[in-house]
């Protein structure tokens, strides 16, 4: 696939990258652009060992960042990228579990009620140290993990390289959409935006199919944005939420 290509076209271009003549043609910064099904995407990969993920939702003075530019602004070049990481309220609060710096600030939810969040099984991407997963948030909570990172949200795009039951192969909801996933034992994570509206079955057969992730996590639609100073990228959005995004370690 198309898509295929272009992540073997990547690989290629880091390990030339050494070369003061590679290093110029080569956008800097983990994102790049793919194609799969037609449809265009933003695939930002992060080895773990080398930049580190987490969560981000209030800044120094106790107040939600609520965009990717304040983000951006507060953390400075250590940004390598971020995006929105997960459902919120009103008050820009996160909707379920939201651990930062292995402080859980908002509690797990398993609650039953309308909206994407609710379409069971939901689930949760956290981090340890240089290992990042996605659980559905039952496994999640037996598990009784103790992250540095996580954030929650639903649904479940691919649950042990399967797609979610209750996502059709292509359904009529198309929304700029986007979701994380991991692979390589969780030390990559993968995080994707779709540049145009997409049903939830293309984007989860894209993460299962052609990003290799047997487990999979939407964090948001229609507010879906980055920012990617590598590709010349920020977003303007609606306030948002949790952020999720990589840093220099």
């Amino acid at each position: 696939m198309m898509l295929r290509h272009a992540l073997a076209a990547l690989a290629a271009a880091v390990l030339v990258a050494a070369s003061p003549a590679a290093a110029e043609q080569a956008p800097a910064g983990p994102c790049r652009a793919a194609q799969a099904e037609g449809e265009t995407y933003t695939v930002c990969i992060v080895d773990l060992k080398r930049q580190r993920v987490r969560t981000f939702w209030l800044g120094q003075d106790g107040r939600p960042y609520a965009s990717l530019s304040n983000l951006a602004s507060a953390l400075g070049p250590r940004l390598a990228f971020a995006m929105n990481g997960g459902m919120y309220d009103r008050d820009q609060a996160p909707v379920g579990l939201y651990v930062e710096d292995g402080r859980e600030l908002k509690g797990a939810s398993t609650a039953n009620g309308p909206g994407n969040f609710h379409l069971k099984p939901n689930g949760v991407f956290y981090v340890s140290g240089d290992k990042a997963g996605v659980l559905d948030t039952a496994r999640y909570l037996r598990a009784r993990l103790k992250p540095d990172f996580a954030t929650q949200s639903g649904p479940m795009l691919v649950i042990d390289g399967k797609i979610h039951p209750k996502i059709s192969t292509d359904g009529p909801s198309q929304k700029i959409r986007n979701g994380v996933g991991v692979r390589d034992e969780g030390r990559t994570a993968v995080f994707v935006i779709s540049e145009r509206p997409v049903s939830f079955g293309a984007f989860a057969r894209l993460f299962r199919d052609d990003l290799g992730c047997r487990n999979a996590l939407f964090l948001d639609g229609s507010v879906s944005s980055l920012y990617a100073p590598g590709i010349g990228r920020s977003d303007i959005s609606r306030p948002l939420g949790p952020l999720v995004g990589a840093v220099s370690r």
